[in-house]
């Protein structure tokens, strides 16, 4: 028993020895197995030994690093190898060296070489260390998915099974005081003609008029006068039927005849109005006559145009005018799409102290609703709120239908069209978009002109580079004085002034005629700012600093600005006609004008004979002659002319007649002329001019054209 139990310690100690050795090795072999894997080698026989390690409960593993997923870069096919360069943001010596190892990227040598084998971009980005995604060329890349609402765009055209009967929209076209505003009065039961400045439309204007028939149209009245040309643009293609205006006194004016080219280049049909026909002056044959010079074929001559003689003021054949007009309109079958986004036009925007910044629009499409948000231009807009032309509330606007809308975060341009969208978000993703397209064309612009201006230096350049080539670097000299660096600005007279007006149409409406300015010689107008609505204190600031004016139209100035103004010596010069507001620009610059002599002719003498006298001991000479024409007389300047040519200018020295020294003769009489050169030697058939100085004020030239 004393031995059995002897032996089986002894084999129990040689297990406990064995398992001691195994597990010393196992520990050895993972720290190897660790060290290994951060060197990035790896073992087979560590890896059976970690297998064996991760039998053991007691064992600590020990993970690898994780493998870094390669970069996805962007390519496209014809790339150039300095766009792959910026696309895998590595410099062109990188492709270069790359191209060592990829086959057929022999010719592409060059920075703006194009790689014309798609399989060289795709074996330089794989041997790179990149991943790639193959995309079409930027400048041909249609918007993703993700990012689809950066722009609005129109809607395709409407299934034809959707549209439904609209009103017509009629544009009231012709020239200025021809009366349009007083025919849409007529038809709307009105008096706005009574409320114009100066008897003259200086806005346009959308009206829903509900018509006998119980149908309705929507009027636009466009602007007359010369000045507002862009409006009446406006109104032709927001339009479907234009009503052409013509007096029948007057005739064809220059504007009716501007009306009727806008109206053809809209491709719009023509309803002509012959106006005034109460007048005794009125001669509707003439007028129908200057129609036809003019390219109006007219039913009366054989054409389809139809005429309506009318008298707006004594509602004289208006009946029959809304026939012609419910008429044409039934034979357009007008029709439009009342479901959907909603699409528009911008007729007129401008600044409301009370309610914000307001728009006229004209809805063409789909039914606008509260709560609907809009993109129009570089602005955009929640609908808080929407009035008719009278000024009432309304809760939704159907195609063809005049609406004021209220809501809108920027003031939107007349003209700019108008597209809803969905959300908030969106409509702010198509401002950024609109601005960064903007902006980008803005840096167009500048590239071209630093572009032309670095032609125009390189070939100054290399003509002065090759005169150095031919005179010698040595011997070539500069050419006069050196150039100053600071330009020594031009002390003229300037005007500068500032622009408010009550809508946006009225501002660029005299934009358009500031644009027309030509007189920069004499004196130079800058337009400092511009803008819609009231006067603020930041414009008298801005004015103030640029010693200038503010010119306003249609508003009213608060009295507490009116004192600031007074306080920082701003002329603050309020206008409700445009011309009136052109001329006092005119009369201002007038004003800055330096005065200008001006010559008046006293009297002329024609010389007879020569003589030479002695005064003292100087030789003088003196021209006997003979007055033909007004009075001469001591101390004026004179010239002396001979055969066309002034020969000498100087002063009437002194005058005698036979023996006695007079102070003036008189036409008809002879004298003795002596001027105040001693030496002038006179000729028989000289003409001797006497002739005053004066100062008169300068007027400005400017003709704006109106």
């Amino acid at each position: 028993m004393g031995a059995l139990r002897i032996l089986c310690r002894l084999i129990t100690s040689e297990q406990n020895l064995r398992r001691l050795l195994a597990r010393n090795q196992v520990h050895q072999n993972t720290r190897l197995w660790a060290k290994h894997s951060v060197n990035g080698t790896y073992s087979s026989g560590f890896c059976t030994s970690t297998v064996d390690y991760k039998k053991k409960k007691d064992a600590v593993q020990v993970n690898p690093k994780a493998k870094t997923k390669p970069h996805v870069i962007e390519v496209w096919r014809n790339m150039t190898v300095k766009e792959l360069a910026n696309t895998m943001d590595k410099s062109i010596d990188h492709i270069f060296e790359v191209f060592v190892y990829v086959d057929n990227s022999a010719p592409y040598r060059r920075p703006n070489s194009v790689i014309h084998n798609f399989a060289v971009i795709q074996e330089t980005a794989k041997k790179s260390g990149f991943r790639f995604k193959v995309v079409p060329h930027p400048s041909e890349r249609v918007v993703d998915e993700g990012s689809k609402h950066k722009d609005a765009v129109k809607r395709p055209p409407a299934d034809p099974s959707k549209l439904v009967k609209r009103p017509p929209v009629v544009t009231i076209m012709g020239h200025v005081d021809h009366g349009k505003t007083t025919l849409l009065d007529s038809l709307r039961n009105t008096k706005v003609v009574d409320s114009e400045f100066g008897g003259i439309t200086q806005h346009i204007g959308a009206f829903s008029v509900a018509l006998q028939n119980k149908d309705r149209v929507t009027f636009l009245d466009t602007p007359g006068h010369a000045a507002f040309t862009a409006m009446r643009a406006r109104g032709a293609d927001a339009t479907d039927i234009v009503v052409l205006v013509v007096a029948a006194d007057d005739g064809v004016m220059e504007q009716t005849v501007e009306s009727i080219r806008m109206a053809k280049e809209s491709n719009v049909p023509i309803i002509v109005a012959i106006n005034k026909i109460d007048k005794p002056q009125a001669d509707i044959g003439r007028t129908k006559k200057m129609l036809l010079n003019h390219g109006i074929q007219l039913e009366d001559f054989g054409g389809e145009v139809q005429s309506v003689p009318i008298s707006a003021l004594k509602g004289t054949n208006l009946k029959t005018l809304v026939e012609a007009i419910a008429l044409q309109a039934e034979i357009m079958d007008l029709k439009a799409e009342p479901v959907g986004y909603v699409e528009g036009i911008v007729i007129e925007s401008r600044t409301d102290p009370g309610r914000g910044k307001l728009s006229t629009a004209l809805v063409q499409r789909g039914t606008l609703r509260k709560g609907c948000f809009l993109v129009a231009g570089n602005a955009w807009a929640k609908v808080r709120a929407m009035f008719d032309d009278a000024g009432r509330p309304l809760n939704e606007a159907l195609p063809s239908t005049p609406v004021e809308i209220l809501g809108w975060r920027e003031l939107p341009s007349a003209g700019d069209e108008i597209i809803e969208v969905e959300s908030e978000k969106i409509a702010q993703d198509v401002m950024k978009f609109r601005q960064e397209q903007k902006k980008e064309q803005q840096v167009e612009e500048i590239k071209e002109v630093l572009e032309r201006k670095s032609l125009e230096h390189q070939k100054v350049y290399q003509t002065l580079l090759e005169e150095k080539r031919k005179i010698g670097w040595y011997r070539f000299r500069r050419k006069g004085p050196r150039e100053k660096e600071f330009v020594k600005k031009d002390e003229g007279p300037e005007l500068n002034i500032l622009v408010k007006g009550d809508v946006d149409g009225s501002v660029e409406a005299i934009l358009d005629v500031l644009e027309t300015y030509d007189e920069e010689r004499q004196c130079k107008l800058s337009l400092i700012h511009y803008g819609v609505g009231m006067i603020t204190e930041n414009d008298i600031e801005l004015a103030s600093a640029f010693d200038g004016m503010i010119y306003t139209f249609n508003l009213k100035t608060p009295p507490r600005l009116m004192d600031l103004a007074r306080q920082k010596s701003v002329s603050v010069k309020p206008h409700n006609v445009i011309y009136k507001l052109v001329d006092d620009i005119k009369d201002e610059v007038s004003s800055r004008l330096p005065l200008k002599k001006v010559e008046d002719s006293v009297g002329e003498a024609n010389v007879l004979q020569f003589f030479e006298i002695t005064d003292g001991k100087k030789k003088v000479g003196v021209a006997g002659s003979r007055c033909i024409k007004g009075m001469l007389k001591k101390s004026t300047p004179a010239r002396v002319i001979r055969n066309g040519e002034i020969i000498y200018e100087g002063t009437v020295y002194q005058l005698r007649h036979l023996k006695n020294e007079v102070d003036s003769v008189k036409k008809d009489v002879e004298c003795g002329i002596r001027l105040d050169k001693n030496d002038l030697q006179f000729e028989p058939g000289d003409i001797i001019q006497c002739y005053t100085l004066r100062d008169e004020t300068q007027k400005c030239e400017w003709d704006p054209g109106f």
